[in-house]
């Protein structure tokens, strides 16, 4: 076992499943297998869902299938959902669990009373960079291997504001440039700054964080603080 930083390259030790089913039933969400062959959750008030949708490879973020998808509602009997957020495989389980704690905290999924500049300042907090050219939308890692950034949303995600030409936030990880992205996350527009800052301020963390393995082409770029 190693433990390493920093946590945005560290990938999800192939254990992005059952991490977050460990996260969610601890929250005491309900899990249902579907005809999807996919895994969806309910949080116990049935504002929020998580689903496990790898298996039914629904579409991809920058050449990776999505592997989670993240919803909420405005009522439990809704049909409509106000938000979604989206994960591949390689994603640190650690920042998606936090996200999905303070998620679980929330009781109102469409009521968000801070902007943008509450995700800044979690990401500079930890010692983040602000763009030159976009420093009230975007963000970079001291090494320049990953970003957070307010960008137009790309196809396929859904969003109860019909209006085209929607920015929501966009993250992801590049060990190397030019090459294959580690991981990628997309959030609707709607989604709140709140919980996304919740997600940037778990991926910028310097707390290590344990892997079996590390991710292929990140190697160079991690550092082991121990082995276990």
């Amino acid at each position: 076992m190693y433990w390493v930083t920093p946590r945005h390259l560290a990938g999800d030790d192939d254990a992005l499943a059952e991490r977050i089913d460990d996260t969610l039933t601890g929250l005491g969400w309900r899990m249902w297998p579907t005809s999807r062959q996919t895994l969806l959750y309910v949080s116990p008030d049935g504002l929020y869902g998580a689903e496990w949708v790898l298996a039914a490879y629904p579409f991809e973020l920058g050449g990776l299938p999505v592997a989670w998808q993240l919803s909420a509602r405005s009522h439990a009997a809704s049909v409509m959902t106000e938000w979604n957020a989206y994960f591949t495989a390689g994603v640190p389980y650690e920042a998606l669990a936090d996200l999905l704690a303070e998620i679980d905290s929330h009781k109102t999924p469409d009521i968000d009373f801070e902007g943008p500049e509450t995700v800044l300042q979690a990401l500079s907090a930890h010692g983040w960079l602000r763009d030159v050219d976009r420093p009230r939308t975007t963000a970079m890692d001291p090494g320049f291997s990953c970003s957070v950034s307010l960008e137009m949303v790309p196809p396929f995600i859904e969003d109860a504001d019909p209006r085209p030409d929607l920015v929501g936030w966009q993250a992801w990880a590049e060990p190397v440039h030019g090459v294959p992205y580690l991981w990628c996350a997309s959030f609707s527009a709607s989604v709140p700054h709140g919980l996304v800052a919740a997600f940037a301020s778990s991926l910028a963390s310097p707390v290590p964080v344990p892997r079996r393995t590390v991710p292929e082409g990140a190697e160079g770029r991690l550092t082991v603080v121990r082995r276990s």
